[in-house]
């Protein structure tokens, strides 16, 4: 998640012993060693900083890079992998594109963030198309994503309909 006052926020649950600001984690996944910066515990729309947190305790790390969602984050000296998630996939498309000009870039930008937070959500490459399509779970995880675009990027969307062209015949 993109925080406007501290930028990127990683929410985690510890599953066991402590994690103290300053403790170095591994992504065993991914191969990369991090520092942990600073610690939020999320209360609604508000943030309390603490120096640590205990097995039980979700919390958001500030700043952490490379980690995805399901990634497991360990100690470096304790390597652990837990069992990676599945995703369904999207079962939904919605062609959009920017109300103004201005706004090209920042949608780009803006579906890029939300492809990394929302594992449920697809941005497949352009290709062939005119117009950037995101694909999801059903029509309120759509708006979700217009609401997002619009609060959060600041992006006013227009959406289009598809249109499918069949090339060749299919048979059952």
């Amino acid at each position: 998640m993109t925080d406007p006052f501290v930028g990127q926020l990683v929410f985690f649950r510890v599953y066991s012993g402590v994690l103290k600001t300053g403790d170095t984690v591994l992504n065993p996944v991914k191969g990369k060693k991090q520092r942990i910066g600073r610690i939020l515990q999320m209360h609604a729309n508000s943030r309390e900083e603490v120096k640590e947190v205990r097995a039980g305790d979700i919390a958001a790390a500030v700043g952490l890079k490379n980690v995805s969602t399901g990634d497991t984050l360990c100690a470096p000296d304790s390597y652990i992998v837990l069992e990676q998630m599945d995703f369904p996939e999207p079962v939904i498309s919605q062609a959009v594109e920017p109300k103004t000009k201005s706004d090209q870039e920042k949608l780009g930008v803006a579906l890029s963030k939300l492809a990394q937070e929302d594992p449920l959500s697809r941005f497949p490459p352009m290709k062939n198309r005119a117009r950037p399509l995101f694909r999801g779970k059903g029509e309120l995880h759509l708006d979700i994503i217009i609401d997002r675009l619009r609060r959060e990027f600041v992006v006013e969307p227009t959406l289009v309909s598809l249109k499918w062209l069949i090339e060749k015949p299919w048979a059952a």
